[in-house]
């Protein structure tokens, strides 16, 4: 299979999360994915999420019922280690639908609010980071 290439930005969608257009930053020293969650609420073995942002028009949706999610470990790049929310979800790259791991985050003072990281991209892409928004523009030409 050939890996296409992407830049170090793009736009994507997320069909089941009711986002498009977002903003993400693809950052290959990030091990795993994070998306920007404003509110959660955990009751009854669920997850009730808000994905919202003001800094991000598009960045804006209903609250969502995760049934099943886990919890992992992430260490930042100031080495500090936090326990996080983990769902899955899909993302639209290329006009193709990809099954995707995302930690929850408080993003509001970053300048995305989603980041991808190594465990998506590797064996799918390529990153060129003198490139910028390759999957949103070929599935807009």
């Amino acid at each position: 299979m050939s890996k296409k290439t992407i830049g170090r930005v793009d736009k994507v969608d997320f069909p089941k999360l009711n986002l498009n257009a977002i903003s993400v930053k693809i950052d290959t020293g990030a091990y795993t994915s994070a998306i920007h969650c404003s509110k959660i609420i955990e009751q009854d073995n669920t997850l009730i999420c808000v994905f919202e942002s003001k800094e991000h028009p598009n960045f804006k949706s209903e609250p969502i019922v995760f049934e099943n999610y886990t919890f992992t470990d992430v260490k930042s790049s100031n080495g500090f280690k936090e326990n996080r929310y983990k769902i899955k979800s899909e993302v639209i790259f290329f006009g193709k639908t990809y099954k995707i791991n995302l930690t929850l985050s408080t993003r509001d003072d970053m300048k995305f609010p989603v980041l991808i990281g190594r465990q998506f991209l590797s064996k799918k892409f390529l990153v060129d980071v003198n490139l910028e928004n390759v999957s949103f523009n070929s599935t807009k030409a």
